[in-house]
Protein backbone atom coordinates (compact mmCIF):
# COMPACT_ATOMS: atom_id res chain seq x y z
CA UNK A 1 0.00 0.00 0.00
CA UNK A 2 3.02 2.70 1.23
CA UNK A 3 4.57 1.63 -2.09
CA UNK A 4 1.73 1.90 -4.70
CA UNK A 5 1.19 5.73 -2.59
CA UNK A 6 4.95 6.32 -3.16
CA UNK A 7 4.76 5.81 -6.88
CA UNK A 8 1.93 7.98 -7.18
CA UNK A 9 4.18 11.41 -6.79
CA UNK A 10 4.53 13.50 -9.41
CA UNK A 11 8.22 14.36 -10.33
CA UNK A 12 7.60 17.96 -10.40
CA UNK A 13 11.31 18.29 -12.01
CA UNK A 14 10.44 16.70 -14.91
CA UNK A 15 7.90 19.52 -16.14
CA UNK A 16 10.06 22.09 -15.19
CA UNK A 17 12.05 24.28 -17.48
CA UNK A 18 15.17 25.43 -17.26
CA UNK A 19 15.22 29.44 -18.17
CA UNK A 20 18.77 31.23 -18.87
CA UNK A 21 18.60 35.00 -16.56
CA UNK A 22 20.11 37.58 -18.62
CA UNK A 23 21.17 40.93 -17.19
CA UNK A 24 20.02 44.28 -18.83
CA UNK A 25 21.41 46.00 -21.77
CA UNK A 26 22.93 48.71 -19.45
CA UNK A 27 25.04 45.66 -17.58
CA UNK A 28 26.08 43.44 -21.17
CA UNK A 29 23.20 41.33 -21.85
CA UNK A 30 25.34 39.01 -20.01
CA UNK A 31 23.99 35.26 -18.58
CA UNK A 32 23.92 35.23 -14.74
CA UNK A 33 23.05 32.07 -13.95
CA UNK A 34 19.88 29.57 -15.17
CA UNK A 35 16.68 28.92 -13.06
CA UNK A 36 14.09 26.38 -13.04
CA UNK A 37 10.34 26.56 -13.49
CA UNK A 38 6.99 25.36 -14.17
CA UNK A 39 5.44 28.23 -15.70
CA UNK A 40 7.71 31.26 -16.94
CA UNK A 41 5.13 33.77 -15.38
CA UNK A 42 6.45 32.57 -12.14
CA UNK A 43 9.60 34.13 -12.88
CA UNK A 44 8.12 37.67 -12.85
CA UNK A 45 9.52 39.27 -9.93
CA UNK A 46 12.02 36.62 -9.01
CA UNK A 47 15.27 38.19 -7.83
CA UNK A 48 18.54 36.99 -8.78
CA UNK A 49 21.70 38.26 -7.31
CA UNK A 50 25.18 38.75 -8.62
CA UNK A 51 28.32 40.50 -7.98
CA UNK A 52 30.36 43.24 -9.89
CA UNK A 53 33.34 40.81 -10.59
CA UNK A 54 31.30 38.22 -12.58
CA UNK A 55 30.24 40.93 -15.00
CA UNK A 56 33.14 42.93 -15.05
CA UNK A 57 36.24 40.29 -14.50
CA UNK A 58 37.29 42.84 -11.84
CA UNK A 59 38.35 41.04 -8.69
CA UNK A 60 38.63 44.48 -6.92
CA UNK A 61 35.19 44.24 -7.17
CA UNK A 62 34.14 40.73 -5.28
CA UNK A 63 32.64 42.91 -2.18
CA UNK A 64 29.66 44.55 -4.24
CA UNK A 65 26.90 42.58 -4.95
CA UNK A 66 24.22 43.17 -7.65
CA UNK A 67 20.58 42.69 -7.10
CA UNK A 68 18.14 42.35 -10.36
CA UNK A 69 14.66 41.71 -10.64
CA UNK A 70 13.09 39.32 -13.43
CA UNK A 71 10.88 41.45 -15.72
CA UNK A 72 10.13 39.50 -18.41
CA UNK A 73 10.78 35.88 -20.03
CA UNK A 74 10.77 35.66 -23.74
CA UNK A 75 11.37 31.93 -24.89
CA UNK A 76 14.17 30.31 -22.46
CA UNK A 77 15.65 33.83 -21.56
CA UNK A 78 14.54 36.00 -18.58
CA UNK A 79 15.04 39.50 -18.75
CA UNK A 80 15.80 41.18 -16.02
CA UNK A 81 16.26 44.95 -14.42
CA UNK A 82 18.50 46.26 -12.09
CA UNK A 83 17.29 46.83 -8.74
CA UNK A 84 19.74 48.08 -6.20
CA UNK A 85 23.03 47.09 -5.23
CA UNK A 86 25.20 46.48 -1.33
CA UNK A 87 28.47 45.78 -0.20
CA UNK A 88 29.30 42.72 1.84
CA UNK A 89 29.05 43.43 5.60
CA UNK A 90 32.66 42.34 6.63
CA UNK A 91 34.03 45.11 3.31
CA UNK A 92 31.83 47.77 5.68
CA UNK A 93 33.24 46.13 9.12
CA UNK A 94 36.67 46.73 7.44
CA UNK A 95 35.95 49.96 6.65
CA UNK A 96 34.96 51.29 10.37
CA UNK A 97 37.97 50.94 13.06
CA UNK A 98 38.20 52.31 16.72
CA UNK A 99 38.69 55.95 17.41
CA UNK A 100 37.22 57.28 13.79
CA UNK A 101 34.09 58.24 12.91
CA UNK A 102 31.84 56.82 11.08
CA UNK A 103 29.04 58.78 9.06
CA UNK A 104 26.12 57.75 7.22
CA UNK A 105 24.03 59.72 4.91
CA UNK A 106 20.86 57.84 3.76
CA UNK A 107 19.11 59.58 0.80
CA UNK A 108 16.03 59.61 -1.12
CA UNK A 109 16.46 60.91 -4.92
CA UNK A 110 14.60 61.15 -8.44
CA UNK A 111 17.11 60.56 -11.40
CA UNK A 112 17.05 62.93 -14.17
CA UNK A 113 14.50 60.84 -15.93
CA UNK A 114 12.28 59.81 -13.11
CA UNK A 115 13.50 56.49 -11.12
CA UNK A 116 13.14 56.96 -7.65
CA UNK A 117 16.39 55.34 -5.69
CA UNK A 118 17.62 55.30 -2.18
CA UNK A 119 21.57 55.40 -1.79
CA UNK A 120 23.51 55.21 1.02
CA UNK A 121 26.72 56.39 1.22
CA UNK A 122 28.63 56.02 4.23
CA UNK A 123 32.64 57.59 5.02
CA UNK A 124 34.76 56.90 7.69
CA UNK A 125 37.34 59.34 9.39
CA UNK A 126 41.01 58.90 9.65
CA UNK A 127 40.49 60.17 13.47
CA UNK A 128 37.37 61.08 15.56
CA UNK A 129 35.64 63.83 14.16
CA UNK A 130 33.21 66.39 15.91
CA UNK A 131 29.58 65.90 16.05
CA UNK A 132 29.54 69.44 14.16
CA UNK A 133 31.96 68.30 11.70
CA UNK A 134 30.45 64.62 10.83
CA UNK A 135 26.94 67.03 10.56
CA UNK A 136 28.66 68.97 7.99
CA UNK A 137 30.63 66.08 5.79
CA UNK A 138 26.49 64.55 6.09
CA UNK A 139 24.70 67.65 4.49
CA UNK A 140 28.04 67.74 2.02
CA UNK A 141 27.26 64.10 1.43
CA UNK A 142 23.41 64.74 0.77
CA UNK A 143 23.84 67.80 -1.59
CA UNK A 144 26.80 65.98 -3.83
CA UNK A 145 24.55 62.94 -4.38
CA UNK A 146 21.12 65.31 -4.87
CA UNK A 147 23.08 67.29 -7.38
CA UNK A 148 24.27 64.02 -9.38
CA UNK A 149 20.78 62.48 -9.75
CA UNK A 150 19.27 65.73 -10.60
CA UNK A 151 21.79 65.72 -13.49
CA UNK A 152 22.44 62.43 -14.24
CA UNK A 153 20.00 59.62 -16.22
CA UNK A 154 19.26 56.58 -13.79
CA UNK A 155 21.84 54.54 -15.59
CA UNK A 156 24.89 56.81 -15.65
CA UNK A 157 24.13 57.42 -12.02
CA UNK A 158 24.54 53.70 -11.59
CA UNK A 159 27.77 53.68 -13.32
CA UNK A 160 28.93 56.50 -11.19
CA UNK A 161 28.26 55.08 -8.25
CA UNK A 162 29.54 51.37 -9.20
CA UNK A 163 32.50 52.49 -10.88
CA UNK A 164 33.02 54.41 -7.43
CA UNK A 165 33.25 57.75 -9.72
CA UNK A 166 30.38 59.46 -6.98
CA UNK A 167 32.24 58.37 -3.48
CA UNK A 168 35.60 59.64 -5.24
CA UNK A 169 33.57 62.88 -5.60
CA UNK A 170 32.08 63.04 -2.45
CA UNK A 171 35.59 61.93 -0.57
CA UNK A 172 37.39 64.96 -2.49
CA UNK A 173 34.98 67.12 -1.46
CA UNK A 174 34.38 66.40 1.78
CA UNK A 175 37.82 65.51 2.82
CA UNK A 176 38.17 69.55 3.09
CA UNK A 177 36.08 69.17 6.20
CA UNK A 178 37.58 67.11 8.07
CA UNK A 179 40.50 63.78 6.40
CA UNK A 180 38.64 61.20 5.78
CA UNK A 181 40.01 57.53 5.13
CA UNK A 182 36.91 56.19 2.55
CA UNK A 183 33.71 57.37 1.21
CA UNK A 184 31.98 53.98 0.12
CA UNK A 185 28.13 54.17 -1.49
CA UNK A 186 27.43 51.07 0.42
CA UNK A 187 23.70 50.38 -0.75
CA UNK A 188 21.21 51.64 -3.18
CA UNK A 189 18.12 50.26 -4.09
CA UNK A 190 15.54 51.47 -6.60
CA UNK A 191 12.33 52.48 -5.28
CA UNK A 192 9.89 52.96 -8.04
CA UNK A 193 10.96 52.48 -12.01
CA UNK A 194 9.71 55.26 -14.51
Amino acid sequence: MAKARRRRVRDTWKEKQWYKIMTPKDFGDQEIGTTPARDPELLIKRRVESSLRELTGDFSKQYIKLFFEINGVAGDTANTNFVGHQVTTDYVRSMIRRGTSRIDAIINVTSKDGVKLKIHILASTIKRAKSSQQKFIRETMEKMVQNAAKDKKFQELIEDILGGKMASHIYHESKKIYPLKRVETIKTRVIEDK
